[in-house]
């Protein structure tokens, strides 16, 4: 019987830890992320990288989230973790090959009981449950980068890591102390190299955004038949995180905005303690985030479920604009975030030229006055995807398109915002293209039954 257990056990422990780690998000196969660090690996110069993940909060309020970076390149969900990726050394410097560890913290079996149970080096099949090539112990991370410097000192200056990361600082200063070295290297951003694999998403990011988007499309559906007058924008944001929650998202994207009235012009209104009065509009920009992956789209609906006049004449105006912006896409040549409205290329340029050209404030001043945030920016793992802007739109590439007009003496803000992904074919997918966008749509919705 014990050696019967001696063999049934570490199966039933790695099946546990397995079941654990996934952490309930849908993750891609194991290959995705090795040829990530591969691609990471290349970028860096003949050097090494060290990625380390977030930290378990102290206070129980405040739900884990894993760095986006770690996430990217590893897939793993758990707190404490380090990730080393050492590239193929330059010719003139000793022999290294690549290879990728995943070094884990000790477990704490007190916390545990708290937190649940963690995965650590002395688990059964670590390495293949975290799908990495190899799993170590914290503790020697330390030891294994000073001998990696050791045996090349000239690696100390092609390190990189996370700026911000107080674990890299003292990490750093340690292996400089041990090696003898009198001023630790300032270690290269990685951030700078991560951001550059990030922006192109591939087939399997972009199913996961394509699930973020579907479980928001359902959410924003569920605001627009509870919208109506007495309802508080709180009970909304509640409705809409629940519906998220329900279609499988783990937490909303960004703090949901439902703005009515005069809150409606506040780009970023996020306090949500307004009552909705009979004649507002309410801009709600609320959408959930699957297994890591965001969504982030905004529409603006009448309180009283139809739109005056004027509402849908500065309504029809915004959506004009998403049009024009459409309209003007031509892959590897339009750029997004062009502020300035200087590229003729720019996808910016298009919608202000149409908010500009239609419609007036009350003055007789261009709507585009009133227009004053950039078109889009990326998404993906952050809901705001690092990018540098003006960026030029590619296959692969994942972005909002959200125009809007916020005129606060009339208390009527208009924002409409989509995702949108560029084809393999170079066109252009609306990710959002299921949910109402002209006024009459928004009206249809909004009194459909419940």
């Amino acid at each position: 019987m014990r050696s019967l257990l001696r063999i049934i056990l570490p199966t039933v422990a790695a099946l546990f830890f397995f079941s654990l780690s996934s952490r309930a998000l849908e993750n891609q196969p194991p290959s995705a992320y090795h040829a990530r660090r591969e691609a990471l690996a290349k970028m860096l110069n003949g050097g090494a990288a060290i990625i380390f993940a977030a930290e378990e909060p102290v206070l129980d309020f405040s739900p884990y989230r894993q760095d986006e970076d770690f996430y990217y390149l590893t897939g793993w969900n758990e707190p404490g973790a380090a990730l080393l990726i050492v590239a193929d050394s330059p010719a003139s410097s000793p022999s290294r090959t690549y290879h990728e560890t995943l070094f884990l913290p000790s477990r704490n079996l007190r916390m545990e009981k708290y937190t649940g149970i963690k995965l650590d080096a002395a688990t059964p099949h670590a390495a293949k449950t975290a799908g990495v090539d190899e799993v170590a112990s914290m503790t020697d991370l330390s030891t294994r980068l000073n001998g990696l410097v050791s045996a090349d000192r000239r690696l100390s200056y092609d390190l990189w890591t996370q700026p911000d990361s107080p674990q890299a600082k003292a990490l750093l200063q340690w292996i400089s102390a041990t090696i003898g070295q009198g001023t630790t290297p300032a270690a290269h951003d990685v951030t700078t190299v991560t951001s550059q694999l990030r922006v192109v998403k591939d087939s399997g990011e972009l199913d996961l955004l394509k699930k973020a988007s579907d479980a928001s499309m359902v959410a924003q559906r569920v605001m627009m038949q509870s919208v109506k007058p007495g309802a508080t924008e709180r009970a909304i944001a509640g409705k809409i995180i629940a519906a998220l929650m329900e279609q499988g998202c783990e937490r909303p994207s960004y703090a949901s905005i439902v703005g009515s009235g005069i809150n409606s012009t506040t780009l970023h209104y996020s306090e949500n303690s307004a009552t909705m009065k009979d004649g507002e509009v309410v801009v709600v920009d609320a959408a959930g985030e699957y297994s890591m992956y965001a969504s982030d789209i905004t529409r603006t609906v009448p309180v009283n479920g139809h739109f005056s006049k004027r509402q849908r004449e500065i309504y029809d105006v915004v959506l004009g604009a998403q049009r024009a912006a459409i309209a003007a896409f031509v892959a590897g040549k339009s750029t997004i975030n062009d502020r300035d409205h200087k590229d003729p290329n720019s996808l910016d340029t298009a919608a202000w030229n149409y908010i500009h050209t239609h419609g007036k404030g009350l003055r007789g001043e261009p709507l585009s006055d009133y227009w004053i945030h950039g078109l889009g920016h990326m998404v993906g793992i952050d809901v705001h995807d690092p990018s540098s802007y003006p960026a030029v739109l590619k296959p692969g590439m994942v972005f909002t398109i959200e125009p809007g007009v916020y005129i606060p003496e009339e208390k009527i803000g208009v924002r409409i915002e989509d995702v949108f992904v560029v084809g393999q074919d170079g066109k252009l997918i609306d990710m959002i293209a299921d949910l109402p966008h002209t006024a009459d749509e928004v009206e249809a919705a909004m009194h459909t039954e419940k």
